[in-house]
This record gives C-alpha cells, sequence and structure tokens, in this order.
C-alpha cells in the first residue's frame, strides 16, 4: 500500500490534469452593430467564436440600406454569404463570418459583386405592397446564377406591416432560405430552373432544321 504523501501527491496530479483538460481558452472579439462598428465599438469575451455581419440594400446602384453587426457567438457559429438581384433597381448582399482568435473581426468586411454577364436570364421584379408582381427578363451577372423568388413581412417607419415580393438572379446560397434580414424583415426564398439567352436546340428541332436545309440544297 502507497505511503499517505504519495496518496496525495497523485490526487494533486489527477485534479490538476482534470483541471487543464476542462479549461477552455477565452479570447476578446469587438462587439458593435450599426454606427458603433465606425464610432464607438466594445468588447465581448468568448470561448466558440467571434462574428462579422453586413448586409447591403443598393437601389439603382446607390446604397439605400446598410446594417453591420460584430460580436461574440453564443452557440456554434455558421457562416452564410449571398446576394439576389430584385428587379432591375434592387440589390442585396449578405456575409456572415466566423473567425477563432483575439480580435479576429475588429476589421470591417468588404462587399463586393462581379457585374460581368454570366449568360442565366431570369424574370425579375420587386414591389413592398404586394404580395405578387409582374416580371420582366433580368441578365443575371457573376456568381448569380440562380432564378430566386422571394416573400417576406416587415415593417415601415411608421411601424405599418408591408409584405414584399421579389423575383430575380440570385447565388446559390440564397436558395431555400428562412431567415429576417436587415433587423427586422423575415423572408422565405425558393430556387427556380435558369434559362441561358440562347436556348439550346432539342433534338427533334435540330432533325427539322437540318431536312429543311437538305431540302433547299435539293431543291
Amino acid at each position: 500500500m502507497l505511503p499517505p504523501s504519495t496518496l496525495k501527491t497523485l490526487f494533486t496530479i489527477c485534479i490538476f490534469t482534470a483541471f487543464q483538460l476542462t479549461t477552455v481558452e477565452c479570447y476578446e472579439c469587438t462587439s458593435c452593430s450599426i454606427g458603433e462598428c465606425v464610432f464607438n465599438p466594445s468588447t465581448c469575451k468568448t470561448s466558440k467564436a467571434c462574428f462579422s455581419r453586413r448586409q447591403e440594400l443598393t437601389t439603382s446602384g446607390v446604397l439605400s440600406g446598410l446594417a453591420q453587426e460584430k460580436g461574440c457567438s453564443s452557440g456554434s457559429c455558421t457562416p452564410l454569404a449571398f446576394s439576389a438581384t430584385l428587379g432591375e433597381k434592387y440589390a442585396f448582399s449578405y456575409d456572415h463570418r466566423c473567425c477563432q482568435s483575439k480580435q479576429c473581426n475588429k476589421e470591417d468586411i468588404a462587399l463586393s459583386r462581379d457585374s460581368k454577364p454570366n449568360g442565366i436570364e431570369c424574370p425579375a421584379c420587386f414591389t413592398d405592397d404586394d404580395p405578387i408582381c409582374d416580371p420582366d427578363p433580368l441578365k443575371c451577372r457573376g456568381a448569380e446564377t440562380k432564378c430566386v423568388v422571394v416573400t417576406g413581412k416587415g415593417t415601415d417607419s411608421s411601424a405599418r406591416s408591408r409584405e414584399l415580393f421579389g423575383m430575380g438572379c440570385a447565388t446559390e446560397s440564397a436558395c431555400n432560405l428562412d431567415m429576417t434580414v436587415m433587423g427586422a424583415v423575415k423572408i422565405r426564398t425558393k430556387c427556380k430552373a435558369t434559362s441561358s439567352g440562347s436556348p439550346a436546340l432539342t433534338p427533334i428541332t435540330s432533325a427539322m432544321l437540318a431536312s429543311l436545309f437538305l431540302l433547299k440544297v435539293l431543291l
């Protein structure tokens, strides 16, 4: 049997090892929302992750809405980035990022959009006072290769309930969402089949054209 002094030492080592294994590292994140992120950011401590989220709404190419937030994640942090163009005037970008180190979310997210046409065309329109709108064709650009339908509910500056409906081009990550954007607008999205500006010929159509061409040559 081991002497009491040896047992005490082993017990102390076991307690110290267990404490080390259960201790979770905490680190500091930047914490702010809206204008605070520019003028008066604060800090928070977490053992999960820091997050940074930026949302931008542009109307006819001019920034008309901005929501920015940074802080400590209370649980698991899941990144998400997407964009959509509804009608010819309205473009929305969303980027939620996660990181795990001291002050890793301090820098602001810079959102960018590729303006190069990608050959996809979608029906597009937008309204914030009606459950439906009449679409016109829209040529998609950049990574927005999906045709999306967006429905949502929110409130205006006078606290009046508004229904929105939109159609247009979106990134694949914008499909099948059910979430809140810009602080108080609840949206749902669904993607539809896309089409290019020049649809591919079906085998039957191709055969008919070939027959007509051959008939013309023979005559």
